[in-house]
């Protein structure tokens, strides 16, 4: 059986959809986790936490649509 390129995933894939990508980058691998912004024949826009990544769709490995965060947790105060 023949799994479905990454590039086709992300090409079919709707934009807001939460994604990883794995891509190569010159001394290894890399992920991006976000929302999926936009794609064309060329390359893919990741929105992560920090910023949103160009990934050249020729470097990408991997892909997969992934669950929402979880929420996030109240934060501690001091002794109860």
């Amino acid at each position: 059986m023949n799994s479905p390129r990454p590039q086709d995933f992300l090409l079919n894939t709707a934009s807001g959809t939460r994604v990883v990508v794995r891509y190569r980058l010159d001394n290894g691998f890399t992920d991006a986790l976000g929302y999926l912004l936009s794609v064309t024949d060329s390359a893919c826009t990741i929105r992560t936490r920090q910023s949103d990544v160009e990934i050249p769709l020729a470097l990408v490995v991997a892909a997969k649509e992934v669950p929402p965060p979880p929420p996030r947790r109240n934060p501690r105060t001091g002794a109860q």
